[in-house]
């Protein structure tokens, strides 16, 4: 696939040799930190070592007061609280770190996750109905609830009080919630609006211990949590998050809770693990409870303190995974086949692919694969209970989300982000919809947009890739969205004569730069085999990559990770 170069805009060169002073390094370096808006001595401290301390008052949302009180008052009373969260990995480490923390000081809390199947994504009329059975009288609820003003209206009918903690963005009327805990409400004045739901989970859990005199560093037991949703919700690891990422992976990585070190165990984890591993190890577990089984098996897993009942749940959870991903191989081949065989469907703008009998658990993870095959805005539809359902996935700068609110009058339901949403409507409403979203997407959507973006910090000589670089670069993780990796360019290397292709049309090299003809680097090109021939015939061409270490029969180097190839 063709991707369009995007060099970043470098800075102010006296900011960067400023910089450069201030910290005795590389003006490579200072011109990394200066495009990441780190251009002071006491800013780039705060971005290497991340403070704790640092985090924001919790007060400063907006409801977050009325929340304490409500809280105060069940517990003070004696009343039964029903922790509540959607059955993806935000909702259900929201859910485990709420509840682990309510529990240390409060036994009549319980938790509950909505059956995918069953009841659908977010707060339900049967989590309503089963907090009454049960005697509970209030609900906290986590990463869903902004826009479920039907749902909140029913559980006050019942006397029931709602407290809900969500990052989605609320509807033109908030629910009559007692407390609505949502950086993304236009009257909040929060300085942060990107946390997780779990984050939000995490405010409310340090607003209570800083009201209640509970030591802020017995919360950190829980940022292990925080920084699982943080990866797998893919919000951007800046500011309040970038902390909660920093030490909630030291967290995983010194003192995992027993959930997780049975996960690790199973997923064979050996090294440092990294938001990627968190992301690609971690995530899809996790997920896979609620995709096949129930999401509370997972909460389950999260909150288990004995090492051998986290071992068997791991198992469960673990077998969930790899059917889950058999479901999900097969479904994307089934989409593929009928993109493929469809030139009217290949020249839209917008993927808006429908069959009844797909497993719902795993569409969103299909939309996926078809935005990065085909790199457009793509909603994969499923049908259960005589509705149907799924989700949408975006390309860069695309608004998905104001894409199918263009087109809620044909929708039931929908909610979601500005990249991933999910939506519900009636059957004799799809074939609308399609065109209707088409419409929309082609109306709005850039051609440069249609194309993959490659963001490129710098142009450097090879002669400038050396460990010393590299060890400061490993400080300037955790990577994620708005704090990528450093992607760099080279113009005019070529391979040394080795050029070969491994694994699944993989391009192993051996890049030589003109300027510095005897220093080679290896370097790996995943997915380019189409680029075999030219480069072994050692003529000139631009590569941008990113630097990595590589193990091989016991040595460590320096290795380049091709993101792309121009010839």
């Amino acid at each position: 696939m063709i991707k369009r170069w995007k060099l970043k805009e470098e800075g102010a060169e006296q900011s960067v040799n400023d910089l450069a002073t201030a910290l005795s390094v590389s003006t490579t370096v200072a011109r990394l930190l200066v495009q990441r808006g780190i251009t002071t001595f006491e800013a780039a401290k705060a971005f290497f070592r991340p403070d704790y301390e640092a985090l924001h008052d919790p007060f400063l949302m907006k409801d977050m007061d009325k929340a304490i009180l409500r809280i105060e008052k069940a517990v003070t009373s004696g009343e039964k609280i029903l922790v509540y969260g959607d059955y993806d990995v935000d909702g259900t480490t929201a859910v485990a770190l709420v509840w682990s923390f309510l529990k240390t000081f409060y036994p009549a809390a319980g938790y509950y996750i909505p059956d995918r199947y069953k009841e659908g994504y977010g707060i339900s009329f049967a989590g309503i109905d089963f907090a009454k059975a049960n005697g509970y009288s209030l609900i906290v609820a986590l990463d869903c609830g902004i826009k479920s003003n039907d749902k909140v209206d029913y559980a006050t009918e019942k006397g029931i009080d709602f407290i809900i903690c969500d990052h989605h963005r609320p509807g033109e009327t908030l629910p009559e919630a007692v407390a609505v805990l949502d950086p993304k409400r236009s009257d909040c004045t929060y300085p942060f609006d990107e946390l997780s739901g779990c984050g939000i989970g995490f405010k409310l859990v340090q607003a209570y211990a800083q009201k209640n005199g509970v030591p802020p560093e017995s919360l950190e037991c829980y940022l292990d949590l925080v920084a699982v949703s943080i990866a797998a919700d893919i919000v951007p690891i800046v500011g309040e998050n970038r902390i909660l990422a920093f030490h909630g992976l030291k967290r995983i990585n010194t003192n995992p809770r027993e959930g997780f070190r049975s996960i690790l165990k199973l997923a064979k984890a050996k090294k440092t693990l990294t938001i990627t591993d968190l992301v690609f190890m971690i995530a899809p577990r996790i997920n896979a409870a609620g995709r096949i089984a129930s999401g509370s098996r997972a909460v389950d897993l999260l909150v288990e303190g004995e090492a051998a009942a986290a071992e068997l749940t791991g198992l469960d959870i673990n077998q969930n995974n790899t059917d889950r991903r058999d479901l999900d191989m097969s479904i994307t081949q089934h989409a593929l086949l009928m993109l493929d065989s469809s030139a009217e469907l290949q020249k839209r703008k917008s993927t808006v692919l429908f069959h009844a009998d797909w497993h719902k658990g795993v569409v969103g993870i299909v939309a996926s694969r078809l935005t990065e095959k085909y790199y457009r805005p793509t909603i994969v539809l499923t049908q259960s209970d005589g509705v149907i359902t799924g989700s949408a996935r975006s390309v860069k700068d695309f608004d998905v989300y104001e894409a199918i609110d263009a087109c809620s009058d044909l929708l039931v339901q929908f909610g979601g982000h500005k990249y991933a949403a999910g939506l519900t409507m009636l059957p004799e409403n799809l074939e609308a919809f399609v065109q209707k979203f088409e419409t929309v997407v082609s109306s709005t959507i850039t051609e440069q947009m249609l194309i993959p973006e490659v963001e490129i910090d710098s142009v450097v000589p090879l002669g400038a890739i050396d460990w010393k670089l590299y060890r400061i670069i490993k400080q300037f993780a955790p990577f994620g969205p708005g704090n990528m990796a450093p992607v760099f360019m080279t113009r005019a290397v070529c391979d040394k004569g080795y050029a070969r292709m491994v694994g699944n049309n993989h391009l192993k090299l051996d890049l030589l730069d003109p300027d510095a003809p005897r220093l080679s680097f290896p370097a790996i090109a995943f997915g380019q085999g189409e680029h075999l021939d030219y480069v072994s015939r050692k003529l000139p061409f631009d590569v941008c990559y990113t630097v990595e270490e590589n193990e091989y029969n016991g040595e460590v180097s320096l290795q380049l990770n091709v993101k792309d190839i121009k010839i």
